[in-house]
């Protein structure tokens, strides 16, 4: 047994020298906090925590302390009612007859009725909440912070000149929410313990008793009677299961259990464990609540602590990114959100928020969970917006833009296992609704992976390209890592299958002989057809031509890569040839969003699907096709100078566009209106509502404004440093071709970088328009100083 420890530890050793060789000590990582005055007044300025299935929003509440439960799990049962349409091949025909007749409202009409369940609702829901009545009063010195190098949140202040401290994180090593009250008052704390979930349409949802001296526990379901299926009322009584025990162990006084609370009596001290499970994950969770209750048992706060810190750290201080100090950490974040509306800029809250978006992604992404939703993993609703589930025209795919290059590539795990779930789901969709082989992936899912489309509009829902854009995050992960098994075994199955069903899709466009996607929308605009309509259905638009161009180009990389040669490789070499171009420039310059040059219904629609292939692909460079590359810039200007951008994802995902441009000052004109409209007091991105996705699209842009990788052999130093940095480094950066950069500039030119290469590579190293040819073996470092 020992000897298999010792081989264990030197495997983790070797597997983090892989990741990336200039990892961070612990003594090198500084502090960054979200801080604030007073208590949160609404959810939108409580702070988050979380382990990746299990998460907590606290509010600092000195009178009534409430810390909002999480549990990725917690959803409503699926039916087998809720399967595929009744859309069958002879439809799909019928609608590809209607567009080639110029009848596109008929045609979207046709594909709704028939290939869309329409409007759904089945929710992510909220866990409950745990409820600390303290009646504190006269409150001062009020501090309440979340420590996001450490993953802890903490809320002090004076009662009655008394200090009182609340603690708490969330660690991933035990699976439990620690929560530590202290107070300096001789007669101790006096406070009443509470769990509780909300009613479902008015109907409780959960039940809450204590279990001998010192556990409170809550029992319940997921239901959701104001559930839709198909455009109809379809409440739905039953769900996933679930067990919350809270377990409290003190110093000095006494606890005193009711029929459903737990009292603290002039108690010093006390520790609160809360652990809770669901039918989703154990089929006995009751005993596994037991189980890590016991884990935790013997350990004190203190060991609990030291053990979660060291786990989260060994992710989070992989990377690490500063600016000259602008000396405004002593603000609360709320006051210097204000200052940026006035106008002023705060490189420091830059960076904060960067690395925000990779405790996000730590906090709601770990291997064995469900992958972050459109709320990450904290939601209070029983009815959240937009379900909080899957959607994946852009939506999901940005929660995980910064992964690998913020080098935290292992979080992709819980996208990728979900993916592969989708993939297994969409072959019978494929096969049923389209008559095709392979597998159809819809633009919008949720926690139990069903594959057909929702929607009441063809604009908004009715989308094919979700599953090639799904599988650009296996190939890029591939291109981080260049891991040939992950390759062969993890990208190969799941992109043949999306392959496959593109080759049967792909029809002939009688117009001109290309092969195109049909019916093919743009998410999530609309445009004009001839007869002046507003419509959604073409025959090809920009965005599914890219999508399934670049779908081809990865199945036959791999190919070649596993080398495999069979009768569907040289098929999809023919039709890649024959697509017809995602790219194509208007009469104005600008890039078509359609199959032909219509005019738009919302010239500043906050989706740009039409750029796919510019950002998040890599068709287009500045280098390889100037004229694309300039006709992208044509095409933001015009959404910026119709009002696009108007949400905080979208906000995000033009960081990233303006940093593939080049263009430092336009990213961060673009950061600045981020936190200018689409930011709440607790750096929650705001679509409004709450939205995830706008955290982890800064994070990622900003990343893009650093280093660039996806040129082919070419890797850009700080592509787009804006005016305002003149002076940082950031280490730990990664790059494709398993590199880790180390850079640092001064007067905003670059003083050095550092590179380490996990494998033997080769490649080049543009910095200001000169190039630099290295080569390295694995294990290597390479100094470039300009």
């Amino acid at each position: 047994m020992q000897k298999f420890n010792i081989r264990l530890v030197l495997f983790s050793f070797f597997m983090m020298a892989v990741l990336c060789a200039c990892m961070k000590s612990e003594d090198r990582i500084h502090k960054l906090a979200l801080w604030y005055t007073q208590p949160a007044n609404d959810w939108n300025e409580a702070l988050p925590l979380g382990n990746g299935k299990l998460g907590v929003m606290v509010f600092g509440n000195p009178i009534n302390e409430r810390i909002q439960l999480n549990d990725d799990s917690m959803w409503p049962a699926d039916s087998d009612d809720w399967n595929n349409p009744e859309g069958n091949k002879d439809d799909l025909e019928a609608i590809r007859n209607l567009l080639f007749e110029g009848k596109n409202e008929k045609a979207d009409s046709l594909f709704v009725n028939k290939f869309s369940r329409k409007k759904v609702v089945r929710s992510h829901q909220t866990l409950g909440d745990l409820f600390i009545d303290f009646k504190h009063q006269n409150i001062t010195e009020y501090k309440r912070e979340l420590d996001i190098s450490k993953a802890i949140a903490k809320v002090t202040y004076k009662t009655y000149n008394q200090l009182f401290t609340e603690k708490i994180f969330v660690s991933n090593p035990k699976s439990v929410i620690a929560v530590e009250l202290t107070t300096q008052s001789q007669e101790g704390l006096r406070a009443r313990l509470r769990l509780s979930r909300p009613d479902d349409d008015g109907f409780p949802t959960a039940k809450t008793f204590t279990r001998g001296q010192t556990q409170l526990v809550m029992q319940g379901e997921v239901t959701q009677r104001k559930g839709f299926f198909n455009s109809e009322p379809y409440p739905i009584l039953n769900g996933v299961q679930f067990e919350t025990c809270l377990h409290v162990t003190h110093e000095g006084g006494d606890l005193v259990k009711g029929s459903d609370f737990i009292d603290l009596s002039g108690v010093r001290k006390a520790t609160l464990y809360l652990v809770s499970n669901s039918s989703y994950y154990f089929e006995d969770y009751q005993a596994q609540n037991q189980k890590d209750l016991e884990a935790v048992a013997s350990k004190s706060f203190e060991t609990l602590e030291k053990e979660h810190i060291k786990d989260y750290q060994n992710l989070y201080s992989r990377l690490d990114f500063r600016l000259k100090d602008n000396h405004l950490d002593s603000i609360p974040i709320d006051e210097r959100l204000k200052r940026i509306k006035d106008g002023h800029v705060d490189t420091n809250l830059e960076t904060l928020l960067f690395q925000y978006g990779r405790y996000l992604l730590i906090s709601s992404s770990r291997p064995g969970t469900n992958p972050a939703n459109l709320q990450g993993l904290w939601n209070e609703h029983i009815n959240a917006p937009w379900n909080a589930d899957y959607h994946l025209n852009i939506n999901l795919q940005m929660n995980y833009w910064l992964a690998d290059v913020t080098n935290l590539g292992e979080l992709n795990r819980p996208l990728f296992d979900y993916i592969d779930r989708l993939v297994a789901s969409g072959q019978k969709t494929a096969r049923t609704n389209f008559g095709c082989r392979g597998s159809f992936i819809p633009h919008a899912t949720d926690l139990w992976a069903p594959t057909w489309l929702r929607a009441p509009t063809a604009y908004w829902g009715c989308s094919v390209g979700a599953g090639g854009w799904l599988m650009q995050h296996y190939w890029q992960h591939y291109e981080y890592t260049l891991d040939h098994t992950f390759l062969r075994e993890r990208v190969w199955p799941a992109l043949n299958e999306v392959a496959l069903f593109y080759s049967d899709w792909l029809i002939e466009d009688p117009r001109d002989g290309f092969l195109v996607s049909a019916p093919s929308t743009s998410p999530e605009n609309r445009f004009y057809n001839p007869q002046g309509l507003s419509v959604a259905t073409c025959l090809g638009s920009a965005m599914d031509q890219q999508i399934i161009y670049e779908v081809f180009d990865h199945y036959l990389k791999a190919c070649d890569l596993l080398q495999i040669d069979d009768p569907l490789v040289e098929k999809i070499k023919s039709q890649k040839a024959r697509l017809r171009p995602g790219f194509v420039i208007g009469t104005d310059g600008r890039l078509l969003e359609w199959d032909r040059e219509y005019e738009e219904t919302e010239p500043g629609h906050r989706h740009m699907s039409h750029l796919y292939g510019f950002h998040p692909g890599d068709y287009v460079t500045k280098n390889r096709t100037p004229e694309l590359f300039e006709a992208v810039r044509k095409t933001l200007d015009y959404r910026l100078d119709h009002g696009g951008a108007g949400t905080g994802w979208s906000r995000a995902w033009l960081i990233n566009c303006s940093a593939r441009l080049l263009d430092g000052a336009m990213a961060h004109k673009h950061i600045q209106l981020l936190l200018q409209k689409s930011m709440s007091a607790n750096l929650f991105d705001l679509h409004p509502p709450f939205q995830i996705d706008g955290n982890f699209g800064y994070t990622a842009g900003v990343a893009e404004m650093l280093l660039q990788s996806h040129e082919t052999n070419g890797i850009r130093l700080l592509p787009a440093l804006p005016p305002q940095w003149t002076e940082g480094s950031i280490t730990g950066i990664r790059a494709r071709g398993g590199l880790c950069f180390d850079m640092y500039w001064k007067d905003h030119k670059l003083e050095k970088a550092v590179i380490h290469a996990s494998i033997d590579q080769n490649f080049n190293l543009n910095y200001e328009g000169k190039t630099k040819p290295v080569g390295l073996k694995k294990g290597q470092t390479y100094t470039f100083i300009p």
